[in-house]
């Protein structure tokens, strides 16, 4: 990336490490992080973009430091601090399980006054989701980054991607602040349980758009495909054939799926922005563990790691 150039996306949240449970017993550890997987989509998709998070100065965090480097993430935007490593324990990958480790960790310290001058000038979409946005005090901080983009006339693009964490009586006002303030929003099934307990998912899609009536919604449905709402319609994609080695990362690549699309070809139809992301989701399928197919390997028609 030509280092003059400050990115048109940028993505807020943590950077982790995740440790995947082996069918032999072994835990194998892997960069990741919702956050980090989608700034590393879009990147590698070729859109300029940063990740605006901290990681630990130690091996965990070099190694994330290091992979976002060698996918074209702008760098400047990442803080490597004195703190410990967020760790994210992954029993089982299909479906994804997953509980956290971390306090006090780096993530927690982020400081946006360190981000490089001029950067919100610059950038056209920022994105914002996961546990970030339930871990305090980097929620805070995060939420206001959020509302100030917002009032300069920037995108935001949220995907709450529920876990556990967000149980925290704290979160649910966070939610609604950022269903509000979103101008794009994926959520999966499983996410819209979390969000709205009891309802169904068509009750909960209406509580969803209610809060975010302006709102373009990308729905995932796993296997069953996705749906995008916008003022103007409704549109559906099918999941692509894959043999499945594991699901994690497969919403990520959706979401960065889609923000290179608004980077890279922002009048592109809903149906070709759709296909592109369920060509990318199955392709991270067919891997284990999160991945960032290139822009090469979505434009085959046949990729290796998604077998029919």
């Amino acid at each position: 990336m030509n280092k003059q150039t400050l990115p048109r996306c940028v993505v807020f949240g943590e950077a982790l490490t995740d440790f995947i449970l082996q069918k032999d017993g072994r835990w194998l550890a892997q960069p990741g992080g919702a956050c980090w997987n989608v700034a590393r989509v879009v990147a590698r998709q070729g859109a300029s973009t940063g990740f605006a998070g901290a990681v630990s100065s130690d091996l965990f965090g070099q190694q994330l430091f290091d992979e976002a480097a060698a996918a074209g993430i702008d760098t400047r935007f990442m803080q490597q601090l004195p703190y410990s490593p967020l760790l994210a324990m992954v029993p089982s990958g299909n479906p994804p399980q997953y509980f956290f480790v971390g306090d006090d960790s780096a993530d927690l310290h982020f400081d946006p006054a360190a981000l490089p001058v001029g950067w919100r000038d610059a950038a056209s979409v920022l994105h914002f989701g996961c546990i970030s946005l339930a871990r305090q005090p980097l929620a805070g901080v995060l939420l206001a980054e959020a509302c100030n983009a917002k009032a300069a006339g920037k995108y935001i693009a949220f995907d709450p991607n529920w876990r556990i964490a967000m149980q925290h009586p704290t979160y649910r006002g966070t939610m609604v602040v950022m269903c509000k303030l979103a101008d794009f929003i994926k959520v999966s099934d499983e996410d819209l349980h979390g969000m709205f307990p009891g309802l169904s998912v068509p009750a909960a899609l209406a509580e969803l758009r209610a809060l975010a009536p302006l709102a373009t919604i990308l729905l995932t449905r796993g296997a069953e495909g996705m749906m995008l709402f916008d003022r103007s319609g409704l549109w559906e994609q099918s999941s692509l054939p894959v043999h499945v080695a594991d699901t994690v990362g497969c919403g990520d690549a959706v979401m960065g799926t889609w923000l290179a699309q608004r980077i890279l070809a922002p009048d592109a139809e809903p149906r070709s922005v759709l296909q592109r992301a369920a060509a990318c989701a199955a392709l991270v399928a067919g891997r284990a563990g999160a991945y960032a197919p290139t822009a090469a390997e979505l434009q085959s028609p046949e990729p290796e790691s998604c077998p029919a």
